[in-house]
Order: structure tokens, then sequence, then C-alpha cells
């Protein structure tokens, strides 16, 4: 259901210069009608604004959690954006950390920044989107060299609702059998198609919307 929330976000994604339409190659190879690139968030009112959406849905998820993760490098300013307003609005103080994409060989060394897991933590992932799941299979051996970890969740701007590597399964699926993560999302494809159709001034993109998902998505 395209809630009130939902549109919000959408049109603060579009407003950021965040969500955009036209020809597009995703990270697995795929021409999409729409791309997602949380590289463009640039200003402390919209981090401001982005944390708050994040820290809302993870907050309303009720999930148990020690930290937050934030896969380097798009994942470490919404990492940090989602612990700061989780803190200023309700109040959960929780501590955050994430990777370096080159192990350190100076001073403390290492390839984490910050909080620096122990046995037995639940760790949250905070990213942008899932496409293939390729992210998430590369940010698991990071989380899984600290310790024995739990990692049941995971919290992004956009579920694609993409096939993973097999055709029958979506990628978010494949993470959840292979990983056992919830993968939690502020809206889905779905969602920013039907905002469009409800928005005259994107009706131009609406075929495309259609036979992307077509070709390419599961949704429920």
């Amino acid at each position: 259901m395209l809630t009130q929330e939902k549109k919000e976000f959408i049109s603060f994604m579009i407003s950021s210069g965040v969500l955009k339409f036209g020809e597009f190659i995703t990270k697995s190879g795929r021409n999409t009608p729409y791309f997602i690139n949380t590289g463009n968030y640039k200003t402390g009112s919209q981090f401001h604004l982005l944390g708050k959406f994040y820290a809302k849905i993870l907050k309303e998820s009720c999930c148990k959690f020690d930290a937050l993760f934030g896969p380097a490098y798009k994942g470490i300013s919404l990492v940090t954006c989602c612990a700061n307003a989780l803190y200023c609005d309700y109040g959960i103080d929780k501590p955050f950390f994430f990777n370096r994409k080159e192990v350190k060989d100076h001073g403390e060394g290492g390839n984490l920044v910050g909080y620096m897991p122990h046995d037995g933590d639940r760790i949250v992932i905070i990213e942008d989107v899932i496409t293939a799941g390729t992210a998430v299979r590369e940010s698991m051996p990071i989380l899984q060299s600290c310790g024995r970890i739990k990692c049941e969740d995971m919290f992004i701007s956009v579920n694609r609702c993409e096939i993973g590597q097999n055709a029958s399964k979506t990628a978010i699926t494949e993470v959840k059998e292979q990983f056992g993560i919830n993968v939690h999302s502020i809206v889905n494809v779905k969602d920013i198609r039907n905002y469009l159709k409800a928005n005259g001034e994107y009706e131009k993109y609406i075929t495309k919307m259609d036979g992307y998902i077509d070709k390419y998505c599961i949704i429920d």
C-alpha cells in the first residue's frame, strides 16, 4: 500500500536527486529505467531527514540489537545519520561502525572504524538498496571475522524486488535463506511505480517500469 509516509520518502528521494528516471545499468548489469544513488545526498538537512526515515522503520520493527553496521562507502553516512536519529527521536543510543575498503597498516590498524563487535553481539546492517544481494555477501565475511556475532536484520531505502542468482527467487529471499537476515525497506519498486502512476508528471516512465518489473522482479 502506498501510504502517505512512502509518498513523502519517494518525493524526498526525487527532490534530493537520489531517485532518477531514464536509462541506467545496475551493478548486476541490468538495464533499468530507474536508479537510486544515495551518494547524491549531500546536505545536513537531507541527512537529518533521511536518518528519521531509517530510524522510524528500525524502531517500528522492534528488533533487538547491540550495534549498527554501515558497509563502505555509502553505508557509512547512512549508518551515521540513522544512529543519530535513533538517539534524537527515540532516546536509543547505540554504537555504530563501518569498514574500510583497504586495511589500515598503521596506527590502530585493521579494517573497521568505530565500535568493535564482541561475541554474541546482535548487529543490524544499514544499506541503501538490494539488487542482486552482492553487498550483503561482501559484508557478511567482514562481520563474521569479528567473532560470533548475530545479524538478523538489515534496513534499506528501496527493495527493488529483483530476482537474485536463482531466477525463481528474489535477492532478498536468497539473503534470508543464506544468512538468516530479514531485510526491511522503507519503500519497494511497486511503491515507486504506484507513485509514478498517481503523479501525471511521470506518466512516460510507467511503460518502462512495467516492462522492467515483468522481466526482473517478483512482487508478492
